[in-house]
């Protein structure tokens, strides 16, 4: 990456960004209608409220929350790797690629919840991660 440049590793960081907001916005599209239909009390825990909201729901919120996770790995090492000036084709197909698997694995958990499914998706990514961090040790150690 040249001075002045942009690191073609934000794209997909901005990407999967702008995908959790849209999971954010779908899970309130369906948990909303529900919940307002609930006659809901301030001390309903966590569990009292899941036992109330249909699983297809709880789905949306669950793959939101996974998206608090794992990604905040990526988030990292693509900055890493941006900061580093690496920002090479392979690095940048395989932030793109790790993109497009987390989104697929939202679709799958957020629509059939398919665990095996959702399961293999889950390791593909983590597998992209794991590359793409064994990638950025190689610059910083």
């Amino acid at each position: 990456m040249s001075t002045g440049q942009v690191s073609g590793l934000l794209a997909p960081v901005v990407a999967l960004n702008i995908w959790t907001f849209v999971m954010e916005a779908w899970m309130y599209k369906t948990r909303i209608p529900v919940f307002s239909k609930l006659n809901l009390k301030n001390t309903v825990t966590k569990q009292e409220l899941d036992t109330k909201t249909p699983a297809n729901v709880r789905w949306k919120a669950d793959n939101y929350n996974h998206l608090m996770e794992q990604p905040t790995q990526f988030y990292a090492i693509a900055l890493v790797l941006a900061l580093a000036g690496k920002d090479d084709k392979m690095d940048i197909s395989l932030a793109w690629s790790y993109v497009a698997v987390r989104v697929l694995h939202s679709l799958v958990h957020s629509t059939s919840n398919n665990i095996m499914r959702r399961f293999s998706i889950f390791v593909i990514s983590s597998g992209i991660l794991a590359v793409m961090t064994g990638r950025a040790a190689l610059l910083v150690f």
